[in-house]
Order: structure tokens, then C-alpha cells, then sequence
């Protein structure tokens, strides 16, 4: 995302996609102290994104609310962690007929249908993070996450790491997200194709861990069982607090971790855990698309739509690969979650 050290400051670097025209544009800045003075009394907003089990979801959650309190808009919580939910939750907002719908799409597919009733209905969408189904494109707005480079980094960490280590060969295990969400897709699509330069290493075993941290430990402690030492060389855990957990399992099954000749792990968005365990030298690599970052480009997209200021159709968050070369550049922007 950006170089920068503060959440306030943040969105003042952001490289915005304008996706309707091809485009770019520069990111208006956010009000000082990262708040807004505008008066949105009055206004309100359905927040139907990630749950607050979700560590991700939690600080977008805070972040989001925290930054919109100030203009006093009505923000109706309706987060959740299940697809079904989350359906459910929609049609809910849809009926409630607020100013704005915020959504996070945790089943691109099922939520097509959602997303068109609320179209019908003229209430508006803004999809946070990742994208929503392509027939359903054009009838909302949104503030992404370049998912697809989050996982070009992520498979550049591995190469540069096992070569590193002298390696002309290795096997790879995989922890995604959510696999139902064009988020984990795009991360994976951007993954395979930058891995299909090195094909020497490749993936031996590709589970969903639903952005859990508990199921990734657990998944981890099968998959590392399951084919060894000697039949794993790295993992991609697609966040940090993924990451974490298959590192935390490797060593309980006695993997050497990092260094010359033990596993390389990477992830692919970041957190304060992840920045220490890179200095500490057991992670090698993460990228931003720190929660808090967003959630302010988010809540500054809310406020400028409305309030009419009528702003691009759909931004895009520019993503920093980061590893030991270079994480003292990222550490404030990343270690806030």
C-alpha cells in the first residue's frame, strides 16, 4: 500500500484505478487527524463486511467507524464471517433502504442476486477489498485491494527465498482464504503465474483455511505431517495471522524455519505479528494491504459520495511487497493491526 507512517497520512499517497475509464487518479486527501468535519447527521450506512472474529475485520471495523463518527452517519453493523449470513444480512440492509450498503463479499457468486435486487431497490453499493461478480460489476462502486499483485509478491518471496537457499527444487503447500471470494482467486491467479517462471518449485497442496488463524494451524499441522521434512520446502499463508500458524507448526514438528536450509514461509497482507516475525527472521516476506489503510480510503469514499463529490466508480490500493530487505520502511504502516 504506502509508505507512510501514520493511518491519518495514508490515503494521501494512495494510486487511485479508475476503472470505468481506464484511468488514474490522485487520491484527495483525508481531513487532519485522519476525521472528517463534514455533517453527514441524519445519513446512514449498512456495514455488511468481514466479522470482528476475523482479526482483519476487526481493525477495518474499528477504523471505518472510528473515522466516520466525527460526521455523525448512522452505520448499521451487520458483519459476519459466513457466506449464507452474509446474504441474509444484505437483503436485510436492502429492505432497511439505508443511504449506502458497504460490503465485503465473502461468495462472489451468491451475492450477485443481492447485489442486483439492491440495484432494483436504488439503494447504492461500495464492495470493499475485493471485487464482486463480473455481472454485477457496473451496478456498484469500490475501493480494492490489487489482490492479484498481493500474490505475485507472495510467490516472489518463495523463489528468491529457496533459491537463496541454493535450492533447485522444492515443494510448496498452500493456505488461502475463503476460496468462494475473488479476493483468495485473484491472490492465487497472481500467485501461479509469477510461480510458472520457476517451475522447479511447485505447489504439492492447496487448502482453504477461511482466513481463520486456529483452522490454518491446524491444516498446517496435517499438511507438514502428511509430507514431511523432506517433502516441504515452503508455505504461503495468505495473511500474516495465516503465516504465523504454519510457522508455529513447523517448529512443533521440528522444521528448521528461515536460514539456509528451513522452510520459507510467506504471506501476503500484513500485520504488526508479521512485521516482528520478519525482523525476527522466521518470516520471510509479506505485502501491505493492512486493514487500516483501506478502512480509511473506505471511509474517505463514503464521505466524498455522500456528500457529492461524485468520485471514481472504483479505486484501486497500490501494494508494497515487503521482506527483511526493505520492512523497516512498512513496519508503522503495518504493525497498527
Amino acid at each position: 500500500m504506502f509508505r507512510t507512517g501514520s493511518l491519518a497520512a495514508v490515503t494521501l499517497g494512495l494510486t487511485l484505478l479508475i476503472s470505468a475509464c481506464g484511468g488514474q487518479a490522485a487520491a484527495p486527501p483525508s481531513s487532519s487527524g485522519g476525521t472528517f468535519a463534514t455533517s453527514l447527521s441524519g445519513r446512514t450506512v449498512a456495514l455488511v463486511g468481514y466479522g470482528n472474529g476475523n482479526p482483519w475485520g476487526a481493525y477495518f471495523n474499528k477504523v471505518f467507524t472510528e473515522r466516520l463518527a466525527p460526521t455523525g452517519v448512522k452505520i448499521g453493523d451487520l458483519t459476519t464471517m459466513d457466506p449464507g449470513t452474509q446474504v441474509q444480512k444484505f437483503n436485510q440492509a436492502v429492505a432497511q433502504k439505508p443511504d449506502l450498503i458497504v460490503v465485503s463479499i465473502l461468495d462472489t457468486t451468491a451475492m450477485a442476486v443481492p447485489i442486483k435486487k439492491a440495484g432494483a431497490a436504488g439503494v447504492p453499493v461500495l464492495v470493499f477489498d475485493g471485487p464482486p461478480d463480473p455481472t454485477v460489476a457496473d451496478a456498484v462502486m469500490s475501493v480494492l485491494s490489487d489482490n492479484e499483485k498481493l500474490g505475485e509478491y507472495a510467490a516472489q518471496n518463495i523463489i528468491e527465498g529457496l533459491k537463496a537457499q541454493g535450492r533447485d527444487s522444492g515443494n510448496i503447500i498452500v493456505l488461502t482464504g475463503t476460496k468462494s471470494m475473488l479476493v483468495t482467486q485473484h491472490r492465487m491467479k497472481g500467485f501461479r503465474k509469477v510461480l510458472a517462471t520457476a517451475p522447479q518449485y511447485k505447489v504439492v497442496d492447496e487448502q482453504d483455511a477461511n482466513w481463520d488463524p486456529q483452522l490454518s494451524g491446524t491444516i498446517a499441522q496435517q499438511l507438514l505431517a502428511k509430507h514431511g521434512k523432506d517433502g516441504v520446502q515452503a508455505a504461503y499463508g495468505m495473511a500474516d495471522y495465516m503465516a504465523l500458524p504454519i510457522i508455529q507448526a513447523a517448529k512443533q514438528a521440528g522444521f528448521p524455519i528461515g536460514g539456509k536450509d528451513g522452510l520459507i514461509v510467506t504471506s501476503s497482507n500484513c500485520f504488526k505479528a508479521g512485521i516482528d516475525s520478519i525482523k525476527a527472521g522466521e518470516l520471510y516476506g509479506t505485502a501491505t494491504e493492512d486493514p487500516g489503510t483501506i478502512a480509511e480510503q473506505t471511509a474517505d469514499y463514503v464521505v466524498r459520495y455522500l456528500t457529492g463529490k461524485n468520485p471514481p466508480r472504483s479505486e484501486t490500493v497500490q501494494e508494497e511487497r515487503v521482506t527483511a530487505a526493505n520492512v523497516g520502511e512498512f513496519a508503522e504502516q503495518c504493525s497498527h493491526a
